[in-house]
C-alpha cells in the first residue's frame, strides 16, 4: 500500500459526537484513556493511520460505547 492509500482511507471517526453526547472534553478523555491530547486529536480529526486495539478498548470503556459507535466505513463516492 502506498502512502496515498493510507492517507485516503474511507473510515470516518465520530469521536467529537461521542464527546459532545457525554459532555466530556478531549483533554478529559485523553487523561482517562492514558494517551496524549495530540494523539487523540489526530484520531478525532480523521488523520490517524492506525489505532491500537488497547487504545480503542480504553476509549470504548471510558465512553461506554462500541467500536462501531466511533468508526464507520464510507465507501469512496458516497
Amino acid at each position: 500500500m502506498g502512502s496515498d492509500d493510507q492517507e485516503n482511507h474511507a473510515i470516518e471517526v465520530h469521536l467529537d459526537r461521542m464527546l459532545d453526547e457525554r459532555g466530556m472534553s478531549l483533554a478529559e478523555l485523553a487523561s482517562r484513556v492514558g494517551v496524549t491530547n495530540v494523539n487523540l486529536s489526530i484520531l478525532k480529526n480523521g488523520r490517524a493511520r492506525a489505532i491500537r486495539f488497547t487504545t480503542l478498548t480504553r476509549i470504548c470503556e471510558v465512553l461506554d460505547c462500541q467500536p462501531g459507535d466511533l468508526l464507520t466505513y464510507r465507501p469512496p463516492g458516497v
